[in-house]
């Protein structure tokens, strides 16, 4: 039995959540998004999840809500639900897909414009904020070493 944790069993490995990277990822995603988040909830009244579908549509280009779920790696009830809601609000719209009738695309209205280009900025203020504390070799780093554990972590789900 392992004298720091009573519960351990001999012969198994012991799992300290604090030191287990998929933990310590989710912590820090869960954190640095609700230090964002502050910026535009109170101010605009969106969730993190509309932020992002509005980020993404920001970047100017139409996309169906299957396309958000791949690029943000949000589920679909998650995606839907943000559509939904910022649809009701006048905040995106849909247009119909000629390469696919069995979905829309979806675009920010003028008024979605408007709310994007009030919370861009202070997200990416934010974002220096929290990279203050690194060189920029480190901020590199730390780049490069997401979109590895990303590409691994996805080659290994199979997708």
């Amino acid at each position: 039995m392992d004298e720091a944790n009573p519960n351990s069993t001999p012969g198994m490995p012991a799992l300290r959540l604090g030191d287990y990277l998929p933990y310590r990822l989710a912590i820090a995603s869960n954190q640095v998004s609700s230090m964002v988040a502050r910026a535009y909830q109170s101010r605009f009244g969106i969730t993190i999840w509309e932020w992002r579908v509005i980020a993404i549509l920001g970047e100017g280009h139409p996309v169906t809500a299957q396309g958000l779920c791949d690029v943000t790696a949000m589920d679909k009830v998650s995606v839907s639900r943000a559509v939904r809601s910022l649809a009701d609000r006048g905040v995106i719209e849909r247009s119909s897909n000629r390469a696919d009738r069995r979905s829309h695309l979806l675009a920010l209205t003028p008024a979605g414009r408007a709310i994007y280009a009030e919370i861009a900025p202070v997200a990416l203020e934010a974002e220096a904020a929290l990279l203050a504390g690194l060189t920029p070799d480190e901020v590199a780093l730390l780049s490069t070493l997401l979109d590895r554990l990303r590409d691994r972590a996805r080659d290994l789900r199979g997708g």
